[in-house]
């Protein structure tokens, strides 16, 4: 979408505005481009989304803490280039260790920048709501999509990353492993044993995962539709009023010229 100018708002500085500012001038702007003939430009105005809290949090961290925005893009890149490292073979885990922490601690920067901002309340952000924040941190960190997203200072939702990350704790290439005594029949059970129960609890552990995950996927899609469904009332609702305001205006005009 282009970035319109008309009167002090821009298109792209809605995402910079208070957070409960945002409704009201994407209104003032599609009715100011209504006004200027522009119906089409006006529709997509007026069809912008709200951003959520966590998304307006980033939109502010991009536009004022651009520094420790792109540390946080170097920080991602170079963990991208170890982890690649050590599948290849060519990295070692100090390298890979030093370039996890440097993401983290990029991202720990910018989250504790989010802490500042306020809620449309005047609160500070939530506890949940900053870990949200550092989420969609890590996405732009590692991922280019989301990266993209959170580079146009337009974010609309919260992201999450979902790949490899840091490999958690999978063991790095080139680590030597130690030899193990070789077990006597009884240790040979009790490990049978407890790999048995470690199997089970990793099935039970998957099956609530995959329930979470779909529970998660159809929440959001309901707060999508309705926040959707919102953006296209507000959007009713406001060329029904300029519309109601044009009416009267046309009533007046009439009735005087009657007189």
């Amino acid at each position: 979408m282009a970035a319109w100018h008309h009167g002090r708002v821009d298109v792209d500085d809605l995402y910079g505005l208070p957070f409960d500012e945002f409704v009201p001038a994407r209104n003032a702007l599609a009715r100011e481009l209504r006004k200027a003939g522009k119906r089409d430009e006006a529709a997509e105005v007026a069809a912008l989304r709200k951003p959520s809290v966590a998304a307006w949090a980033v939109d502010q961290l991009v536009r004022t803490q651009r520094q420790a925005v792109s540390e946080l893009f170097d920080a991602g890149d170079a963990l991208r280039a170890a982890q690649d490292d050590v599948l290849a073979g060519r990295g070692d885990g100090q390298s890979l260790r030093a370039a996890v922490d440097r993401e983290r601690i990029a991202v720990d920067a910018l989250t504790a920048s989010s802490r500042g901002l306020l809620s449309s309340e005047g609160h500070e952000l939530s506890p949940t709501i900053v870990e949200r924040v550092a989420d969609t941190l890590h996405a732009a960190a590692l991922d280019d999509d989301a990266r993209e997203q959170v580079r146009s200072g337009r974010l609309e939702r919260e992201l999450r990353h979902v790949g490899l990350g840091a490999f958690g704790a999978q063991p790095l290439a080139g680590t030597p492993a130690r030899p193990a005594k070789k077990p006597d029949a009884g240790a040979k059970k009790s490990a049978e044993r407890a790999r048995a129960e470690a199997r089970a609890a990793a099935r039970e552990a998957r099956r609530r995962v995959d329930h979470a995950e779909r529970a998660h996927r159809v929440a959001a899609e309901r707060r999508d539709r309705a926040a959707e469904a919102l953006g296209e009332a507000e959007a009713r609702l406001e060329a029904a009023g300029t519309e109601l305001a044009e009416a009267q205006e046309a009533l007046r005009a009439a009735e005087t010229a009657a007189q």
